[in-house]
């Protein structure tokens, strides 16, 4: 965002599967059904400078199981706190402009969850930090392509029992290390007048972690891995300024230890233009 300008609203995503990776093995299982997740995403992103924006998010996250004894829960999740900054912004031949962007996000649970309720749980309850390295390629006409990747940090988790058993191994204690996790997303599409299609592919690898136990329930510091596939417009209302409609349609092409997913998202969001009046003579 430009200085002073201010993008916020809210986003809404349906997450459902009914098969999953136990390890490598792709399965379903009765006593679940179809697991789904909605989440509502409250944020806002500040434009300091023109280089420098700040934003915040906060998500509302409800689960459910279609079969089985298991019930949903359902509450706020994490809120996460970001900084991204334009390292380099500068024109690159005739026909576009390359920028090289940087972002530093921290993360925090804002209620008291459980987390060791897998595949039902709505966050992991760690804290966590986080650093991403954007490289974009922005055409005069309109189009863009971007290579992203990002490495987080995540803190211990303590659970309500002195013991666990993953990566078959006992252990005698509530403390959970939880392995730090690597994504990267390569995407292109149109951005221009407000107007904006996306597509996108993206890998996220755990590093280090157990894999789900045969006939048992997912824990926390599984190995979690996917392939995704990602298609999203965002589209102007012409009659209502400043505001727009954002739709997304996402796949788990192949994973680990995680759903075979698939996530359709909708967004109403809001554009605020913020002009600082000059200091008077």
């Amino acid at each position: 965002m430009g200085k002073d300008n201010l993008f916020a609203g809210n986003v809404y995503s349906h997450d459902s599967w009914d098969r999953y990776w136990q390890g490598t093995l792709s399965r379903v299982n009765g006593n679940l059904g179809t697991v789904t997740t909605q989440t509502n995403t409250f944020f806002g992103n500040y434009g300091v400078t023109s280089r420098l924006n700040v934003i915040a998010m906060v998500p509302y996250v409800t689960t459910e199981a279609s079969q089985g004894v298991l019930s949903g829960l359902k509450g706020f999740q994490d809120i996460s706190l970001a900084a991204k900054y334009s390292f380099v912004d500068t024109p690159l031949t005739n026909r576009g402009s390359l920028r090289v962007i940087g972002v530093v996000t921290g993360g925090f649970p804002l209620t008291d969850y459980n987390p060791d309720f897998l595949p039902l749980s709505i966050g992991n309850q760690s804290k966590r930090i986080a650093a991403r390295f954007t490289l974009n390629y922005q055409a005069h006409w309109g189009w863009y392509v971007n290579g992203s990747g990002a490495y987080t940090w995540r803190s211990d988790v303590t659970l309500d029992r002195p013991y666990y058993y993953t990566n078959d191994k006992l252990y005698l204690t509530d403390q959970v290390d939880m392995p730090a996790v690597f994504d990267y997303v390569l995407s292109g599409g149109y951005l221009k007048h407000g107007l904006m299609t996306d597509f996108s592919f993206s890998q996220q690898t755990t590093q280090g972690g157990g894999d789900i136990r045969r006939q048992d329930a997912p824990f926390i510091s599984n190995r979690m891995n996917y392939y995704k596939v990602r298609g999203m417009a965002m589209v102007p209302l012409p009659k209502l300024r400043n505001l727009a409609l954002q739709f997304a349609y996402a796949r788990t092409l192949a994973g680990r230890n995680v759903g075979e997913a698939t996530t359709l998202t909708t967004g109403l969001l809001y554009t605020a233009h913020f002009h600082r009046r000059s200091p008077r003579q």
